[in-house]
């Protein structure tokens, strides 16, 4: 059995904006990879960089990945 991943990136918005849920708890919408930094170390998460969270197997990007910023 596979675990869900801790973080989870929603497809873009209308607005361009992705929801960004750390475990049970959305932290709130990013418009790029610096807010998901932002919310990542917000939640406790404190070495991430931008190009672990391109890399990264902990994250699940829906919609399209990492590049990804327009509906």
């Amino acid at each position: 059995m596979t675990s869900a991943p801790a973080v989870v990136i929603y497809p873009p918005a209308e607005d361009g904006g992705r929801r960004v849920r750390v475990g049970e708890r959305f932290l709130g919408m990013a418009y790029g990879l610096l807010d998901v930094i932002e919310f990542l170390n917000l939640a406790g998460m404190e070495d991430v960089d931008e190009g672990w969270v391109r890399r990264s197997g902990l994250i699940e990007w829906r919609g399209g990945g990492p590049g990804v910023w327009e509906h």
